[in-house]
């Protein structure tokens, strides 16, 4: 079988939630690694024991358990920002492998619920923890899968042509400098002033609110 019809079949078995849990930088780096480095199949978390499952047959290897060392198959969780505590560092939109987050500098980000994966990769950024990944309520499926890897794609083509000196997609993804924040660019405790003013003005937006 051609290798990158193979990829393309591999990949449209995986859930396209880019979360990199499996240990590759999205979906498509783990389908390639698959066909053509005979790694493991049992490496996606989101995809559970049924997407094991589609990969064996596909593959016709055997059906593996779940690696649970990449992490467990559970239910599907949305990013929900406490948008009054946010304090619009931008570095959440950045980590957003799908743009399913927006907002500016220095202003609230909301994420937009219906574009997000539940990969979680926007909460460790974010230096108010103020993301909780909540219960979507409903599970994932292939539509979602679909329009996740168009967003995915999208997202990929932009920063390629905003920053093409950059070819990883991790060093892509921080160069995305259109909404980088003035805090990624200092020192330690330059940052930590910078989300301490950043603080205040959250605080007294919600002082002015009340």
């Amino acid at each position: 079988m051609n290798t990158l019809f193979l990829v393309e079949q591999i990949d449209a078995l995986l859930p396209q939630t880019q979360c990199t849990q499996c240990g590759y930088q999205g979906c498509l780096p783990y389908a390639q690694a698959i066909a053509e480095q005979g790694e493991a199949i049992n490496r996606c978390p989101p995809g559970g024991q049924e997407g094991i499952k589609a990969l064996a047959q596909l593959l016709s290897r055997p059906e593996p358990e779940l690696d649970t060392t990449c992490g467990p198959h559970t239910a599907l969780y949305l990013a929900v920002i406490d948008e009054a505590h946010c304090i619009g560092c931008t570095l959440c939109i950045q980590a957003c492998p799908v743009d399913a987050i927006v907002g500016a500098n220095k202003l609230m980000h909301t994420v937009i619920a219906d574009q997000c994966t539940g990969c979680g990769l926007c909460v460790p950024p974010c230096p108010v923890d103020c993301i909780d990944m909540q219960p979507a309520g409903f599970a994932w499926t292939p539509t979602h899968a679909a329009q996740a890897r168009i967003n995915h794609k999208a997202r990929q083509l932009r920063l390629r042509a905003q920053h093409p000196e950059s070819s990883n997609l991790a060093a892509r993804t921080l160069a995305n400098k259109a909404s980088l924040s003035p805090a990624a660019s200092h020192n330690d405790d330059a940052k930590q002033k910078i989300i301490a003013d950043a603080l205040a003005r959250a605080r007294a937006r919600r002082a002015a609110a009340q």
